[in-house]
C-alpha cells in the first residue's frame, strides 16, 4: 500500500477553488475545444459551400453543450472542458452525409463479420466471444443475425490498430477516440475499427471491449449518437456492469425502428449463462468492485463474491447471494457506523443491510439519495466520520451527500482529478478505516481525509 500524505488546510483550499465553475481556459484548452468541435460538430457538408467563412466556435460550442446536457453559455468552462476530455466514440455527434443520411439499414437478414487484425491485450477467443456477445445484444431484440467468417470480404471488417490505419480518420494514442465505424452500405460500410493503443479489458479497469463494441455495431447498423446519458449510444465511455447486460431502451427502440423487432419464432436460443466464477485472489490485476466496512469487518466484493476480514480473523470467500439472497453483486458499499447500517448499490438500486440481514422495503432506486436519473452505476461510495458526509464517485466525478440533513451538498458533482490530486480520474473502491481515506483503482493510493 501507497501513502499519500497532504496537509487538510491545503486540500479544503484547493476544493474551494475548483466548484466545476466557469474558469479561465488556457491556450492549450482553446486548441484541445477547436479540434473537438471540428472533429464532432463541425457540418461538413454546410462548410463546404462555405470554405471561406471562419467557422462559428460559439455556435458549435454550444451545440455541444446543448446535446451533453451541460448549461448552454457558448463559453469554454470547466464542465465543458471535462466532457471534451472524456474517452469517445470517434463517430460525430451532427448528421454528416458520410454516416447516416437516408437511415441506412441491411437489407439480408444475414449480416458476416471477420475480424482481421487482433489486439494484443486480450486473446483471439476472448475478442471472438466479446465480439459475438455484442452482436447478439442486437439480434437478441431485431430479426437480424450475425455470423463470423475467417476469410473473403464480410459486410462487417474489424480490425485494431493504432494510428493510422487506412482511413482518413488516424487514432489518438489512450484514452481519447476509442474506436470508430462506419454506417451499413458497400465497400467500407459498417466496417469497425479499434484503437489499439488503448488498454481492452473484459472488466472495469481501463476501457472494457463489450460496451465499446456493441456501441459501434450499433453504428455499423445504422444507429446515430443518442443524447440520453443512459444510452448505450451516448458518445462518451462510461463503464456499467455488463452481467446480464442488455440494450438500453433508447437504442433498442431505435434500432427495431430500422430493422423492426425480432418474434419468439425467430429469435435464436438463448446461451446458457454460467454464472460469475469465484476471482482468484492472487491474481496481481485483481480489481475489486466495491470495498466496505461492516460492523468491524472488511469486505471486498468481486463477481458476484466477496472476501471478508475480521481483526482477529483471516481472510475468507463466500458468494453474496449466500449472505443477501436477494443481492447477486455489488458495484459499490459504505458503512454509516453511527447507525450500524451498511449501503450496498447494484445498478441504479441499492439496499440497506445490518450485519447479515437485509432490511425491508429495499432495493430502492439511487435517485432517492438525490443522483439525477443519467447515472446507472455508483463506482465508489465512502463515509467521512469526521465531515458527516458520504462521497459518491460516479465516471470522472464524486457528489458529496449530508448524511445528517440527507441531501446532496450544493455545488457537486465536481471532477475527482481536480480535487483528490494523485489518484487520477477514477476510483473503483474507497473505504475510510482507522482516518484514513482509502481508494482502490489499478494503482492503490492513501490519503488523508479531508473538510468538503
Amino acid at each position: 500500500m501507497e501513502h499519500l500524505t497532504a496537509l487538510s488546510l491545503t486540500l479544503a483550499v484547493f476544493l474551494a477553488l475548483c466548484d466545476g465553475g466557469p474558469t479561465t481556459a488556457s491556450p492549450e484548452d482553446h486548441q484541445i475545444a477547436e479540434a473537438y468541435l471540428s472533429k464532432f460538430y463541425r457540418d461538413l457538408n454546410a462548410t463546404k459551400f462555405r470554405s471561406r467563412m471562419i467557422p462559428d466556435l460559439d455556435d458549435e460550442l454550444k451545440a455541444m453543450q446543448k446535446f451533453f446536457g451541460l448549461e448552454v453559455t457558448g463559453k469554454l468552462d470547466s464542465n465543458t472542458l471535462e466532457t471534451m476530455k472524456q474517452p469517445r466514440c470517434g463517430v460525430t455527434d451532427v448528421a454528416r452525409y458520410e454516416h447516416f443520411q437516408g437511415r441506412p439499414r441491411w437489407k439480408q437478414s444475414i449480416v458476416t463479420y471477420r475480424i482481421t487484425e487482433y489486439t494484443s491485450k486480450l486473446s483471439k477467443r476472448e475478442v471472438d466471444a466479446t465480439i459475438s456477445n455484442a452482436f447478439q445484444l442486437y439480434s437478441d431484440v431485431i430479426p437480424l443475425d450475425f455470423k463470423q467468417i475467417y476469410s473473403g470480404t464480410a459486410d462487417i471488417m474489424i480490425l485494431f490498430k493504432a494510428g493510422y490505419h487506412g482511413d482518413f480518420y488516424p487514432f489518438d494514442g489512450p484514452n481519447g477516440v476509442l474506436a470508430h465505424a462506419n454506417a451499413p452500405g458497400p465497400e467500407q460500410g459498417g466496417d469497425t475499427h479499434f484503437d489499439e493503443d488503448e488498454r481492452w479489458t473484459l472488466s472495469s479497469r481501463d476501457i472494457n471491449l463489450l460496451l465499446v463494441a456493441a456501441h459501434e455495431f450499433g453504428h455499423a447498423l445504422g444507429l446515430e449518437h443518442s443524447n440520453d446519458p443512459l444510452a448505450l449510444m451516448y458518445p462518451t465511455y462510461q463503464y456499467i456492469n455488463t452481467d446480464g447486460y442488455t440494450l438500453p431502451r433508447d437504442d433498442r427502440l431505435g434500432v427495431q425502428a430500422l430493422y423492426g423487432v425480432r418474434t419468439s419464432t425467430n429469435k435464436p436460443e438463448p446461451k446458457p449463462n454460467p454464472g460469475p466464477s469465484p476471482p482468484e485472489p492472487c491474481k496481481r490485476d485483481l480489481v475489486f468492485d466495491a470495498v466496505t466496512s461492516i460492523r468491524g469487518e472488511l469486505y471486498f466484493f468481486k463477481n458476484g463474491y466477496y472476501w471478508k476480514k475480521g481483526y482477529y480473523s483471516g481472510l475468507s470467500m463466500h458468494e453474496i447471494k449466500s449472505t443477501w439472497p436477494s443481492i447477486d453483486s455489488v458495484d459499490a458499499g459504505y458503512e454509516f457506523s453511527g447507525r450500524d447500517i451498511s449501503f450496498l448499490f447494484k445498478g441504479q438500486q441499492y439496499w440497506a443491510v445490518k450485519g447479515r440481514t437485509t432490511l425491508p422495503g429495499y432495493p430502492k432506486p439511487i435517485t432517492k439519495f438525490g443522483f439525477p436519473t443519467y447515472v446507472r452505476k455508483i463506482d465508489a461510495a465512502v463515509y467521512v466520520k469526521s465531515t458527516g458526509r458520504t462521497l459518491f464517485f460516479v465516471g470522472t466525478k464524486y457528489w458529496s451527500f449530508n448524511e445528517r440533513t440527507a441531501q446532496m451538498d450544493r455545488g457537486f458533482p465536481k471532477t475527482i482529478q481536480h480535487n483528490f490530486p494523485g489518484i487520477g480520474s477514477r476510483v473503483d473502491a474507497a473505504f475510510e478505516n482507522d482516518g484514513e481515506f482509502k481508494h482502490y483503482k489499478t494503482k492503490t493510493l492513501t490519503i488523508q481525509p479531508f473538510i468538503i
